[in-house]
This record gives structure tokens, sequence and C-alpha cells, in this order.
């Protein structure tokens, strides 16, 4: 099984060109049996994306873009995202595992109790986006990914990493995130850094953290005072 490995973080890849496995091309994400197998679903642009109750396995979803999509009770297995445009996407009570999502614009996106294992963010723009009560089951990796002013809360990322990451006001609103690899991401404008407690960093970027949180805490310097 393939693996995408960043620093001591390795996320299980869907297992896409096993042989013997044979992706059909669909014209629907939708089934009767509530069930979507071994399939391509390729260049759909919809008005509303609205998926309930539907379990996802094999396949790949490719330049799918949608003004609004709702996803609602979603298992997905063994899935790859690429090039797709979900703006205002509302995701609540899934789970995901073996996933990627890759060159993926999901600006504006709310997550709501969605589960995590294995899964990869890779060049996707989450800006905007509220994620609430995510949780990483297994390891989850964002890398090259924008999450300005994205808020994450009451979110448990133990089993998470972010690297090169655009965390330019991005919040950290309650939640666990003991163990969360940090590192290679600039935190000089994160938000919320009481709730990142016992995370992983990289020294040099304790100065960063103590210029987030002087930005947080409004602090005035006594300098700026004695020069008025």
């Amino acid at each position: 099984m393939d693996t995408r490995t960043i620093r001591r973080t390795s996320v299980a890849l869907p297992a896409l060109d096993e042989p013997g496995l044979r992706l059909s091309h669909v014209t629907s994400l939708e089934s009767s049996r509530g069930r979507v197998a071994e399939f391509h679903y390729a260049d759909a642009d919809l008005r509303t994306l609205d998926l309930a109750d539907t379990h996802l396995l094999d396949g790949r979803i490719t330049g799918l873009r949608a003004p609004r999509a709702r996803l609602e009770g979603l298992r997905v297995d063994s899935l790859e995202l690429s090039g797709c445009e979900l703006a205002s996407l509302q995701w609540t009570d899934s789970k995901l595992s073996r996933v990627v999502f890759r060159d993926c614009k999901l600006m504006g996106a709310a997550l709501e109790d969605v589960t995590l294992d294995n899964v990869l963010f890779e060049n996707c723009k989450l800006d905007y986006s509220t994620l609430t009560r995510l949780r990483a089951a297994g390891p989850v990796i964002f890398t090259g990914c924008s999450l300005r002013e994205t808020a994450f809360s009451a979110a448990d990322l133990g089993a998470a990493m972010f690297d090169e990451c655009d965390l330019r006001l991005t919040e950290f609103d309650g939640g666990s995130y003991r163990g969360t690899d940090f590192r290679g991401n600039d935190l000089s404008h994160v938000r919320g850094l009481a709730s990142l407690k016992r995370i992983i960093i990289d020294r040099a970027q304790t100065l960063q953290m103590a210029e987030a949180l002087t930005a947080e805490l409004d602090v005035t310097f006594g300098e700026a005072l004695d020069d008025r």
C-alpha cells in the first residue's frame, strides 16, 4: 500500500491502482443502494451537490465544481479528489478513511463532526472555513495548504501535522492538540495559542509564537509611550 510520509507522520493513500481494480465512469454520486464503488466521477459542473447517507468506496472525483454542496452521513473509503471546487461546502456527521484532497478549493467550508483517518490535504485552499469537532482518528496531513482565517473549534488533532501551510489568522478554539506537528510553518499570526498545549514545534518557532501571543494579548510597548 502506498503511503505519503512527511517527517514522522505517514498517511496510507487510496489503493486505486491495485491489480484487478477497474474504475467505471459514473454520471452521478447518488445510488438507490446507498453505495457507489469502483468509480470515476469527472468534470461535473453542478448548481448544487446534495448527498446523504452514502458510502463512497474506491473512487476518483476530478474537476467537480459546485457553488453549493451539502454532504451528510457519508462513509468514504479509498477516495481521491483532485481539482475540485466546492464553495460553501457543508459536511457533517461523516467518516473519511484513506482519502486524498489534492489541489481542491474548499474555501468557506463548514465541517462538523467529521472523523478523519489517513487523510491527506495537499495544495488545497480552505480559507475562511469553520472546522468544528474535527477528529483525527488516524494520521492526517495538511501540506502546502492555505488556511487563512480558518477556525478550528473543539477539534481533536493529536494525530495531525501541518507542513508549509499558510496559517495567517488561523484560530484554534478549544479541543486537543497534544502531539500535533506544527514544524515547518510560520506561527507568528496564529490565534488561540492557549489551546495549543503540548504541540510539536522547532525551537526557532518560539519567537514566532511569542509574536503571535503579543498580538493576541494586544499589549502596548512602553517605548511607544515614551516616544509620544
